[in-house]
């Protein structure tokens, strides 16, 4: 099964998040070290023997699990409350078929539950410490999804530059070119783009931002990205066209021009936008 593992602080105290099953799995073992690190085990047990426990465990699976053995909870909510009543993360797992909590041993093992879950372990651990962990679970997951939007647009940036190149070498490239003359004209391609939609070079950028690491296109906004994609795939037909490369940079200056008037009106590429602040 695919684990994807990520760390947050809480209060000074680590948090190990997984995300199995496109859910994210918090480290209940981490959230109780807040409260005593030599006794994690005792705690939890303490937490799941709780009745008020038991009770939300089970509607929670009830209503996200269509496997778990309603027979099997009956049993164990009915002992709930006795002092004798003991209940590990495994027993009920093995037990009831749940899959809000997660047991496993070796190296980033111990207890791990479903958010929901875990929020009312760190609640019961104190309110304060879960208030803090809701806030900084919120934190990780905008980031993960400004990140997201970020490679989802620089890979269409990619895929459209693999489009124009390949007509590039389709249609401007003599054969038995030296690696130096490809170089050249692929460099002198990709600045056509740049002009066309900033007025310079990536040469003429860099010379001017010395202190800037990158290139022009990884300082674009989210409106001159979309056009930019656009420009690139235009690029490609002029050069099948076999239009020689001036009148192709006039077009696409025009064109460039035309569409960040329209781009920067569109409410929803602003709302795009936004997700880069």
């Amino acid at each position: 099964m695919e684990q994807i593992m990520a760390k947050i602080k809480v209060l000074s105290t680590e948090i190990t998040i997984q995300t199995q099953r496109d859910e994210d799995y918090i480290s209940l073992t981490d959230i109780a070290r807040y409260k005593d690190a030599e006794r994690t085990d005792y705690i939890i047990a303490n937490w799941l023997r709780n009745r008020n426990t038991i009770e939300f465990l089970g509607i929670w699976e009830h209503l996200n699990n269509p496997d778990f053995n309603p027979i099997e909870f009956d049993g164990i909510r009915k002992q709930a409350g006795l002092n004798s009543f003991i209940l590990t993360a495994k027993r009920w797992i093995e037990t009831t078929g749940a899959i809000g909590l997660i047991s496993r041993t070796g190296r980033y093992g111990g207890t791990y539950a479903h958010k929901d879950i875990a929020f009312e372990f760190a609640s019961w651990v104190s309110v304060e410490f879960k208030l803090y962990l809701i806030k900084e679970f919120q934190r990780l997951k905008e980031d993960e999804r400004k990140q997201l939007g970020w490679d989802i647009r620089r890979n269409l940036a990619k895929i459209n530059y693999r489009i124009h190149t390949d007509a590039i070498k389709e249609n401007l490239i003599p054969p038995e070119l030296t690696a130096q003359e490809i170089n050249l004209i692929y460099a002198s391609e990709a600045d056509v783009l740049n002009m066309a939609l900033f007025g310079v070079t990536a040469k003429q950028w860099r010379d001017s931002h010395p202190g800037e690491k990158g290139n022009i296109r990884d300082y674009a906004n989210m409106s001159q990205l979309v056009c930019l994609s656009n420009l690139e795939n235009l690029n490609a037909m002029f050069i099948n066209e076999g239009l020689p490369q001036p009148q192709r940079l006039g077009k696409l200056n025009q064109i460039a021009i035309q569409q960040m008037r329209l781009l920067i009106d569109d409410t929803r590429v602003k709302r795009l936008r936004a997700g880069d602040k």
